[in-house]
């Protein structure tokens, strides 16, 4: 019976490759096996009970309240031009030297993945405001292409990210139900705000690793990156003074930044609170930019209504699975795995972080932080491993995952919306460097895991 989960799990990729909703998929999936294993007699019923109680305790989360806000003041920065002012702001600044502009499209990446914190989003924005100007001052396609992929995923770990947020919720109850088991009966708890302080300083190496490598190529090829033109300059700037275009162009979101993050990370505010300051001030923002129009409002809430309603009905539909999974013995099943492979902790974390990165080819983050984590984290997490360590390393991983050719999703994102001059081999040989750096890094925090846990016990103790 317990290997009838593992069917159930192929069942539901396999649904997923046929293009199928992938919230119904989940559910619908999990009731088929439910009510043929009912019949069999292998399944009982009556753990289906248990889902209401599920969907209530998923209602008054409060931290899941700061996914819709988050996504809510991405979206405003978004349609306010915040992106556009930065790049051309950041053009100023770096674009008299070779590579400059390669630098400038990391930073605005970087500050663009930190507001919005959809790895979609910042895909299709650098794509739509940058390659087209990266490829008009004479860069190369396969460069420029390979930099929009890798700065636009660095949403998924650069904080306030909606991918740390959920994966903080279920890394969360995993800790406690780990520590349970353990016989542990005062648990300590993990937040989204050690999450938030563990990924800042592995954010950080790899922007520093993109910024050493757009360095490198102005050193070693300069024509592939070269410097703008004055009438480059000219074009750019318009008739605002330079200082004025920087001043007012990088100041606000970054003081905007600042406050959301530093409130969450000093303890000031919880990333509920912090969201929702976050939402107003991007409101705040579009005003003194006079862009808080009726048309942009309006695009702005349905785009927030819907990537909410997506998140939550995954969530929905993945607990149900999660449950069906369960009651098959399906965790049971992997925990037995787990302690007979070779290598103890470390070969089976091995083996969770292969799964994942293969997984993120054919799932968003939102569905393995819903599914594989809850079943996966518990069994790591009783086997000793640090639950933000653990945390960071798999946003990483998936991030690795999302731009790994030929099926990484933010490849698919910027073939999208690029001209058609960019082959998509430019696109697949462009992020292999990229894909090396963040190899680079998840070894690095394997040596050295207080790389992750330090900010963390330097914050909160």
């Amino acid at each position: 019976m317990e290997y009838t989960s593992l069917l159930m799990f192929v069942v539901v990729c396999c649904v997923l490759l046929f293009g199928y909703p992938v919230a119904l998929s989940l559910a619908g999936t999990a009731l088929l096996f439910a009510g043929v294993g009912s019949l069999f007699n292998v399944f009982d019923l009556a753990l289906l009970g248990a889902f209401p109680s599920r969907i209530f305790g998923t209602i008054n989360n409060q931290t899941l309240l700061a996914v819709p806000l988050f996504v809510f003041m991405g979206s405003m920065l978004e349609r306010s031009k915040i992106a556009e002012n930065l790049l051309n702001a950041m053009s100023l600044l770096f674009g008299r030297f070779n590579g400059g502009l390669a630098i400038s499209v990391t930073l605005v990446g970087m500050l663009l993945a930190a507001s919005t914190g959809i790895v979609g989003a910042t895909v299709v924005t650098m794509g739509l405001l940058s390659l087209p100007t990266m490829l008009k001052r004479g860069y190369s396609p396969k460069f420029s292409s390979g930099l929009i992929c890798a700065t636009g995923t660095l949403g998924q770990i650069i904080p306030p990210s909606i991918a740390l947020v959920l994966l903080g919720d279920v890394l969360s109850s995993a800790y406690q139900k780990a520590q349970l088991t353990m016989g542990i009966f005062n648990p300590k708890t993990v937040t989204v705000g050690d999450l938030f302080a563990g990924a800042v300083i592995p954010g950080m190496i790899l922007v520093g690793f993109y910024l050493l490598y757009c360095i490198a190529m102005a050193l070693f090829k300069p024509q592939s990156v070269p410097k703008l033109s004055q009438e480059d300059i000219v074009e750019i700037s318009g008739d605002q003074s330079k200082f004025r275009l920087m001043l007012t162009a990088l100041l606000p979101p970054l003081l905007l930044m600042f406050i959301v993050l530093g409130s969450i990370l000093f303890g000031f505010a919880t990333p509920t609170e912090a969201a929702g300051v976050g939402a107003m001030g991007a409101i705040l923002l579009a005003i003194w930019q006079k862009q808080l129009t009726t048309k942009n409002l309006t695009a702005v809430m349905q785009n927030t209504t819907k990537i909410t309603s997506m998140v939550f009905l995954i969530l929905i539909g993945a607990s149900l699975f999660s449950l069906v999974f369960r009651g098959f013995g399906g965790e049971e099943l992997i925990q037995g795995i787990f302690e007979q492979m070779p290598g103890g902790v470390i070969g089976a974390t091995l083996v969770v972080m292969l799964i994942i990165f293969f997984l993120g080819f054919i799932l968003d983050f939102i569905e393995i932080t819903f599914v594989v984590v809850p079943i996966v984290a518990p069994i790591l997490l009783t086997m000793g491993l640090d639950p933000i360590w653990l945390g960071i390393m798999i946003a990483i991983n998936l991030q690795t995952s999302f731009l790994t050719p030929p099926f990484g999703f933010a490849l698919f994102y910027l073939r999208g919306v690029a001209d058609e001059a960019v082959r998509t081999a430019d696109i697949y040989r462009g992020v292999i460097p990229f894909i090396i750096m963040q190899l680079i890094l998840l070894i690095t925090l394997a040596v050295w895991p207080e790389l992750i846990t330090w900010l963390p016990s330097f914050i909160y103790g």
